[in-house]
């Protein structure tokens, strides 16, 4: 973790990896890997659910505004 622990955070997650059967520095590195995942995931998330939109009225009237005058 980028952040330094108190005693006592130290303490509360060494307890959570030996429940775990780790080592307090596994146990931190896993930590880390499952919360950049999570965060890899929520962006990949993000990108799919959002869809392609369509021009609105106002959108198409620019576009045909920008473009020359058929003679």
């Amino acid at each position: 973790m980028a952040k330094t622990m108190t005693e006592a955070q130290k303490i509360y997650e060494t307890k959570r990896a030996a429940k775990a059967g780790m080592s307090l520095d596994k146990w931190l590195a896993a930590k880390e890997r499952d919360a950049a995942e999570e965060v890899r995931a929520k962006e990949k998330a993000a990108k799919a659910a959002a869809p392609e939109r369509s021009k609105g009225l106002l959108g198409r009237l620019l576009d045909r505004a920008h473009k020359p005058l058929k003679s």
